[in-house]
């Protein structure tokens, strides 16, 4: 067990001051480019010699932008754009920027305006992705995107170069599942806010070194003895849920997060990028074969299947949907996808996540009513 909880703490660090991992890489001579949510091809700027590093937003109350997002835009972009203005995200080469809400299309122009010294890669796919058109589609523009991050790193990239990177990020997919499934195992030892931050870290680390980790950290638990805790077992839905005082009240509630349909973690693990003779067209694929997420094309809403199948798979007694404040997309979502979890007898509890917010006791009180009656 104290194996266990000295990796855990670990990767809590790298999340507690992800600069330092950008200072690090900056230091060896690397170079990084800020990717922001979701799915953007990461495969690619690693292929490129340099370090994806995630900007999810972070908790903090916001100033300045203000002056380029209504207060109504969602605090994730809120907090990223903040951080860019305040200088805190100095030392990127570019930032990719995925056009795939209202919101993130003015999310280049605001940081042009702003931030002005990192320059923007756009990132755009076929809203059709499942379709042979829409996959040419998101082929042509990842090769664009591809163009941008040569210019940027000085380097001509091989199709054999993104092959491997490819391939390196399948091997931390399965690390993520097969951690994510023994995490569900052994709650005694890896609470909701360790489990979140151990796939969360893998955003500004080196994904080699991020797999080598999480390798050792699923051995160490898969050792321990059968927990002999069981407690309520909750899939969790939305985009993020990385908030530790969200988390801590989970686990305050005897909660266990049994596996996850959250942007953010499973839905950048849960599905492969398929090999292929042109690695861009695997990397255009998984985007037509990914589910799940309320920013992909959905007319079908298969978001609610796949949220009963993983209900169902996880022996879950509920489910936590973490709705991000503002966020369209996600409230478009919630009404069909409740639906399908009440036909199929599944409880369902949303809670409304801000980065900004001060104060959790009304997500608390829900919370802990929610458990009460899963519990019966």
């Amino acid at each position: 067990m104290d194996k266990v909880k000295e990796m855990l703490s670990e990767l809590h660090s790298v999340c507690a001051d992800p600069r330092a991992q950008l200072d690090a890489a900056l230091a060896r001579g690397r170079k990084a480019v800020g990717v922001l949510p979701y799915f953007c091809p990461e495969e690619l700027v690693y292929a490129a010699g340099m370090l994806p590093f995630g900007l999810w937003g972070a908790e903090m109350q916001t100033s300045l932008s203000g002056r380029y997002y209504p207060a109504f835009t969602c605090s994730l972009l809120h907090t990223a754009l903040e951080m860019g203005l305040r200088g805190q995200l100095a030392g990127l080469s570019a930032i990719m920027v995925p056009l795939c809400c209202d919101s993130l299309k003015c999310f280049g122009p605001n940081w042009k305006y702003g931030v002005g010294t990192v320059p923007v890669i756009d990132v755009a796919w076929a809203q059709n992705r499942k379709t042979e058109a829409g996959e040419e589609f998101t082929r042509a523009r990842f090769r664009r995107v591809l163009g941008r991050l040569e210019e940027i790193s000085g380097k001509t990239v091989s199709d054999g170069e993104i092959a491997e990177a490819v391939a390196l990020y399948n091997e931390n997919r399965a690390a993520l599942r097969a951690f994510s499934a023994a995490a569900a195992a052994h709650p005694e030892a890896v609470s909701p806010l360790q489990r979140c931050e151990a796939m969360k870290a893998g955003y500004f680390m080196d994904r080699a070194a991020h797999t080598a980790k999480l390798r050792a950290l699923t051995e160490a638990l898969c050792s321990l003895p059968e927990s002999p805790r069981r407690g309520l077992r909750i899939v969790t839905t939305g985009i993020l849920a990385d908030s530790p005082a969200l988390l801590g009240i989970l686990e305050d509630a005897g909660c266990t997060v049994a596996d996850d349909q959250v942007a953010q973690e499973s839905g950048f693990f849960r599905t492969d990028t398929p090999v292929t003779a042109d690695p861009v067209v695997g990397l255009a694929r998984r985007l037509g074969l990914a589910e799940g997420c309320s920013v992909l094309f959905d007319p079908g809403k298969e978001r609610g299947r796949e949220l009963v199948k993983l209900a169902k798979a996880a022996g879950a007694d509920g489910v936590l949907w973490v709705m991000a404040k503002f966020c369209d997309p996600e409230e478009f979502d919630y009404v069909p996808v409740r639906r399908m979890l009440e036909e199929a007898g599944i409880p369902l509890l949303a809670v409304e996540y801000d980065q900004q917010t001060a104060s959790f006791e009304q997500a608390r009180s829900a919370i802990e009513a929610f458990a009460e009656m899963l519990r019966g």
